[in-house]
């Protein structure tokens, strides 16, 4: 479907009657395909390759708000033109939802809202929901080298999607969740009202916080609340092979890891690799402790010492450089990368995720070696769980994944050039591998994380079918037993479905009335 320039004019006129409080014309900020800069626009915030080739279905037109009234027009006049509306602020979105639909559709793309207000006194911050979480965490050290933020390790990621669908990063242990510091949010709603935490109710305010906000409105911007950190920090990244003694320093990382003090968090990146012409597993080991490396050197000889570190490699740093080390930039770089939106490369790329309660054995870990190297490119990453993660009830937000859960895996599967015989490849190595975890992971139901969106759930690994039927199963696997609550919310405040989705949640009226197709 395209516009004709006569239904452009006719749209464009709607939205200017509705956003006439705005000092811009929003008529500067709609971008339709015949516009030089709608492709730019458009492939900016794109960061799965796959969704940028030219047969992805494109939006009508692309708006990209500077004042709140050019998303409550948005709103507005998709309802009376009977257009989905697809929400974007940053582009890390896995599998696309944000940008792609197979029903005529307008994105409503967030990067020009990306304001930062950081009150150092009050402790606390509002952010826009197109800045980045480099540009946050900038804006804080700015003014402070003992205050932080728990949010991602990725610099480029919008906070909007990030934070409404939990928000995970590597002060979790310590500080929790994003959305377990979230002090109150601006949405725009269905009917095109500005609400606050006080106006939207708790309720609704429960949901955005873990939930995915675009299933209930467009969230114009969030109220944090900062976190201590220490003024050093120590980090270590070492790597060791199977050869080196991997499978036992996994083995013992997932007796500790979770239980180690709240401050340390070690993650462990697993992948598949040559050495030396003999096809082994690598496993990196990548950790942020808040406090000094004399401290973590005595804890680490204590609680782990298989992994064998010397104090060589422990590195001191302030957090907002621990930021720079995470993100793989060299120690010495300036802190102004955060400000940088685009990320350093772009792949094509396939995301699953799991959670793992019950320690694998080593027997399992050496089968899952093999099956890696016999797939050759799924990449795992652990992330580990417990400390302010278990002490959260699983009730507080949406994000339920709490006590219980030892660590989380991520699944990962990267390549460089698109063709459909690679595609298919690649997507059946990670499905394969998925389902070779299976036995391993949490069940009834195998959980998965909201932010590591994955059209395969409910769909038996062939992909979105678009059934309300799906959606109690992969409402499940990521909200456990809330996702009747969301459900509740949902038909409260958008019982017409009008913001949706594949993975959106969906009212009652319309789940109920199609769980029977």
């Amino acid at each position: 479907m395209a516009f004709s320039d006569q239904s452009q004019q006719s749209f464009l006129r709607c939205l200017s009657t509705h956003s006439q409080t705005s000092p811009i014309p929003i008529s500067s900020v709609t971008f339709f395909p015949n516009d030089p800069s709608y492709p730019l626009v458009l492939n900016s915030y794109i960061r799965n390759l796959r969704f940028i080739s030219s047969t992805t279905p494109k939006p009508l037109f692309i708006i990209a708000p500077t004042h709140v009234s050019h998303i409550q027009a948005s709103i507005i006049c998709c309802k009376i033109h009977g257009l989905q509306v697809r929400i974007r602020s940053g582009g890390h979105d896995y599998d696309g939802l944000s940008y792609v639909s197979d029903d005529p559709f307008i994105v409503v793309d967030m990067f020009n809202l990306r304001n930062i207000t950081v009150n150092i006194e009050d402790e606390a911050a509002w952010v826009e929901s197109g800045a980045t979480i480099g540009e946050l965490y900038y804006k804080i050290a700015e003014q402070s080298r003992i205050h932080g933020f728990p949010a991602g390790v990725c610099p480029t990621v919008g906070v909007g999607g990030h934070f409404s669908g939990g928000g995970y990063g590597n002060m979790m242990r310590k500080h929790g969740l994003s959305v377990d510091n979230i002090l109150d949010a601006l949405i725009v709603d269905v009917n095109g009202r500005v609400l606050s935490r006080t106006s939207m109710g708790e309720d609704l305010f429960w949901a955005i916080r873990g939930g995915g906000g675009a299933s209930f409105g467009v969230i114009v911007s969030w109220k944090i609340k900062l976190v201590s950190v220490p003024e050093n920090v120590t980090v270590f990244r070492v790597e060791r092979t199977l050869e080196q003694g991997a499978t036992d320093i996994v083995l013992q990382w997932q007796d500790v890891a979770d239980k180690m003090l709240d401050e340390m968090f070690i993650r462990v990146v697993l992948m598949p690799v040559n050495k030396k012409n003999q096809k082994t597993v690598k496993a990196k080991f990548v950790a942020l402790y808040l406090g000094p490396a004399e401290e973590v050197t005595a804890l680490m000889a204590e609680r782990f010492p298989k992994l064998g570190l010397t104090r060589e490699d422990y590195i001191e740093m302030s957090w907002i450089e621990s930021v720079l080390f995470w993100s793989n930039y060299p120690i010495g770089t300036s802190i102004d990368v955060l400000l940088e939106r685009q990320p350093k490369s772009e792949k094509f790329l396939k995301k699953k995720s799991d959670y793992v309660q019950e320690p694998i054995k080593k027997s399992e870990l050496e089968g899952l070696w093999k099956k890696m190297i016999e797939l050759k490119k799924p990449a795992l990453a652990f992330n580990p769980y417990g400390g302010k993660m278990s002490e959260i009830s699983q009730l507080e937000t949406p994000f339920p994944h709490r006590a219980g859960n030892k660590y989380k895996i991520q699944y990962s599967v990267q390549w460089k050039e698109e063709d459909t015989r690679t595609l298919d490849q690649n997507l059946d190595r990670i499905r394969k591998l998925y389902e070779y975890m299976t036995p391993l992971v949490s069940k009834s139901p195998r959980c998965s994380y909201l932010n590591y969106r994955d059209v395969d759930l409910g769909t038996n690994g062939v992909g979105y079918n678009g059934t309300y039927r799906e959606a109690s199963i992969w409402g499940t696997k990521y909200f456990k037993g809330n996702y009747g609550r969301l459900v509740q919310v949902k038909t409260e405040v958008d019982p017409g479905n009008f913001f949706r989705y594949e993975q959106s949640i969906p009212p009652l009226a319309a789940w109920m009335g199609k769980m029977a197709q």
